[in-house]
């Protein structure tokens, strides 16, 4: 996002952090009447270019959405969604996008108050990889001739008992709801939300073996100290590796290993 959907997201954010500080306010039936809003913009293309249309004034479409919206979902949520179109968005594509990281950021914060923040963000990590390393699964979950119940069954049937709640109402809405994306981009931006609750910045690190305590918390230090922000470790174990490590945090890469070392090696022999 650019220019005034940045800035409108922002002050969205602002707005359900403040409104989620309520413990009266359930973030769980919140993220849910989100993402039924989502669903609901991302289907009425006519209707989101109303709602977003730079020369209606903001308080029209505010009390468009109004009424629409209500007796169809809760107040908080109302009053969430006609703050939004109030802001400017420089494309309409934008409202919707935001609307649906809304949904997610609540059901985070629904998972932060229950104390079950870390478990998410692991789990979801944890889930990405048993995708990459299954093509039938990946396969069922993406395949455009099965139906959304279907998905949401498969993965009730893999995730429930194991999983957290936020964990598996996340990955449902992701792959019942794609909306484009591919179910990679979309749990990655799923984990930069999660660590992002805590102001954290997520590394993930590839080794031959598991590291041990002592050896996170030291290499968690020094990430910490390099970034300027607490980092949240992804572990991930591959004995292709050879030995060292191997740390992404975002589009950076940080290698140690043994076979980056042969193989630049080698590149430099080639040259």
């Amino acid at each position: 996002m650019n220019g005034a959907s940045r800035e409108a997201l922002a002050a969205a954010r602002e707005a359900l952090d403040a409104l989620t500080d309520n413990t009266s306010v359930n973030a769980t039936t919140l993220a849910d009447e989100l993402a039924a809003v989502t669903a609901l913009l991302d289907r009425e293309v006519s209707l989101r270019r109303v709602l977003t249309d730079p020369a209606q004034p903001g308080e029209a479409k505010a009390a468009l959405a109004q009424r629409l919206l209500s007796g169809q979902v809760g107040g908080e949520t109302v009053d969430v969604v006609s703050g939004m179109v109030r802001s400017r968005w420089s494309q309409s594509r934008d409202l919707v996008d935001s609307v649906e990281e809304l949904a997610n950021i609540a059901d985070l914060t629904a998972a932060q108050q229950a104390g079950d923040l870390d478990d998410v963000e692991d789990e979801l990590f944890r889930f990405g990889r048993i995708v990459t390393s299954s093509k039938e699964l990946r396969s069922a979950l993406t395949d455009k001739a099965a139906g959304a119940a279907a998905k949401g069954e498969l993965l009730r049937s893999l995730l429930g008992g194991k999983a957290r709640p936020a964990t598996e109402r996340l990955i449902v809405r992701l792959v019942t709801q794609p909306r484009g994306r591919s179910l990679e981009q979309g749990l990655e931006s799923l984990s930069k939300l999660a660590a992002a609750r805590r102001d954290r910045m997520v590394a993930v690190v590839t080794s031959a073996i598991p590291l041990s305590d002592q050896q996170k918390q030291r290499l968690g230090a020094v990430l910490a100290k390099l970034y300027g922000r607490q980092m949240h470790l992804n572990l991930d174990v591959d004995p292709t590796v050879l030995g060292g490590i191997s740390v992404r945090v975002g589009d950076e890469v940080i290698d140690g290993t043994i076979a980056e070392r042969l193989a630049e090696a080698t590149r430099r022999l080639a040259g």
